[in-house]
């Protein structure tokens, strides 16, 4: 497993605004992933800890960082034009730390679509692809593509990590819009896992395996991203 050193930093989103950030950097990382959290937790969420410290493992550094909202304890999320701004600060505060390694961005849930929608505004600097971990596709059990309509303006590769029985993602909604973006998008479905990665016990599949599989896909596909051979050997099936 690879040591990987942790360094809580600052980044600095406008004159007013400021988050905290944890860059996590194991030896000899392949890249660095700009980590976003979800609208109910932030960066310290055990979820969004487990996947960095995963990652580490793989040799995938990460920058996991508070929205504004977050950071002040707000229930609330920021207006979208301040959470742009927060992905845009994130992304070049990474690449300040680690000038030398290749960024991809993105991140769980609410997380993932603001970084969507930021690329989709202005595309963001060195970044290489987007990764979504639950990418919430519409409301619960109210299927619809509205949230997703930027996507034409991502002209990055992304890839989804969707479980089969996430409630905000309807998977023939999902798979049109796999196959409307083209070589654009790759789809990793983890099956009978929930929004929250959960599975149910009469899977036979622990939340932990779950894990491991999503953690994989991110390495193989950052690896064909980057260049980069990946780390690891493939999970079990």
């Amino acid at each position: 497993m690879a040591s990987a050193a942790s360094q809580l930093v600052e980044i600095l989103v406008n004159d007013a605004t400021r988050v905290s950030a944890v860059l996590q950097c194991p030896q000899r990382p392949k890249a660095c992933f700009v980590l976003a959290h979800g609208a109910g937790a932030g960066m310290m969420h055990p979820f969004m800890v487990a996947v960095a410290d995963g990652l580490a493992a793989l040799h995938i550094a990460t920058l996991r960082y508070q929205f504004p909202y977050m950071e002040r304890q707000g229930k609330r999320p920021d207006p979208p034009a301040l959470c742009h701004a927060t992905v845009r600060a994130a992304v070049a505060a990474a690449h300040a730390l680690a000038p030398s390694i290749p960024l991809v961005a993105g991140g769980k849930s609410f997380g993932g679509r603001m970084t969507s929608q930021a690329q989709a505004l202005t595309p963001l600097a060195r970044v290489r692809g987007l990764i979504f971990l639950g990418f919430p596709l519409h409301p619960p059990k109210r299927p619809s593509a509205s949230s997703a309509q930027h996507r034409s303006q991502v002209h990055v590769p992304m890839l989804f990590l969707q479980g089969t029985r996430d409630a905000l993602a309807d998977l023939s909604q999902l798979n049109s819009l796999a196959e409307r973006l083209g070589p654009r998008a790759s789809l990793f479905l983890l099956s009978d896992a929930d929004h929250s990665f959960h599975v149910p016990a009469r899977n036979g599949r622990s939340d932990a395996q779950i894990l491991d599989e999503m953690l994989h896909a991110i390495t193989r596909w950052s690896a064909v991203l980057t260049g980069a051979p990946a780390a690891g050997s493939d999970p079990p099936g």
